[in-house]
């Protein structure tokens, strides 16, 4: 098992085959933690999360647990949301955090957004003394995903026994991964320009309705379209183009620009208390079930999957 300690952030993979070796990789992670005094926190899908409940006893009580299905839906938001969330509770220890953000129920869609995520843990907490321990499903992911993980963790974990990974390359993954996305087979389409914001606003939230949201995710959509083109006007060249259209249940929003985001945490990091700025992406990624970017110098795509709750 990882001895967490030993550097300020400690990141590994944990690949595990069927539910016994789940628990043995997961249950002396939580409970040497609270022996050690560190506050614990699990963030795994539904079904492992009643598993490592029954498995831990007691000791329940002590642990903050959340269902990742929910939680971290969208892979954008499980770094502010889920994991400096909690770490950031309790900056005067270190924490011990189980995140498990890629199962076998991922869609290909949201695959390449959770490489992403997995990839800027790292930058994210560097320094920090924080554990954040992924297990990965080997019986029912892919040789994709598997490989992936060795690239995204500087530590495996496997059979039992800790090692480096040899082809751990984080900074690689995020650029690998930020691919230009496939276009919509057809789409309603609005260009816009800065006196043109209120309108646009009020085209997303026609269309969005005309698509099958209804009340409050009505409300997201015209949140997360106000942020996006506002961003656009600012940022990316004074105009964009919106684009909205129906994908297997869900309404997708997209704005497209000519800004570049350099920054591959924006919107991954709560804003500082004194900033007025810089809660725009992070908004869009708490309200949205899957954001997806294409970014590179003279332009940005940002696509949102809105579905209704």
């Amino acid at each position: 098992m990882t001895k967490a300690g030993t550097e300020p952030f400690v990141h590994p993979a944990l690949f595990y085959q069927g539910e016994q070796e789940y628990l043995q990789g997961t249950v002396p992670f939580v409970r040497d933690g609270l022996t050690a005094g560190e506050p614990v926190a699990v963030a795994v899908p539904g079904p492992n999360l009643a598993v490592l409940k029954a498995a831990l006893g007691e000791d329940v009580a002590r642990v903050k647990f959340l269902d990742m299905t929910e939680a971290g839906r969208n892979p954008g938001r499980i770094i502010p949301r889920v994991l400096r969330a909690f770490a950031d509770t309790h900056r005067h220890t270190r924490v011990r955090i189980i995140g498990e953000p890629i199962w076998a129920g991922r869609s290909t869609v949201e695959y390449p957004a959770c490489v992403q995520h997995e990839a800027l843990i790292n930058p994210a907490f560097e320094g920090r003394e924080v554990t954040i321990l992924c297990p990965y499903d080997v019986d029912r992911l892919d040789d994709q995903a598997l490989t992936d993980a060795h690239a995204t963790h500087p530590v495996v974990i496997s059979g039992g026994r800790e090692r480096p990974s040899t082809s751990y390359a984080p900074d690689d993954v995020v650029e690998r991964y930020n691919q230009p996305l496939e276009p919509p087979s057809a789409a309603e389409e609005l260009t816009f320009r800065a006196h043109q914001l209120p309108e646009v606003r009020h085209f997303a939230v026609e269309q969005a309705a005309r698509l099958g949201l209804s009340g409050v995710r009505l409300e997201d959509v015209a949140l997360i379209v106000a942020e996006l083109t506002t961003n656009s006007v600012v940022h990316g060249g004074g105009f964009g183009t919106l684009r909205t259209w129906a994908e297997d249940g869900q309404v997708v929003c997209e704005v497209r620009d000519h800004g570049h985001l350099s920054d591959p945490l924006a919107g991954r990091r709560p804003p500082a208390r004194d900033r007025l700025g810089g809660r725009g992406l992070l908004l869009v990624h708490t309200l949205a079930d899957l954001v997806r970017i294409h970014t590179r110098p003279g332009g940005t795509t940002v696509r949102c999957y809105i579905g209704q709750r």
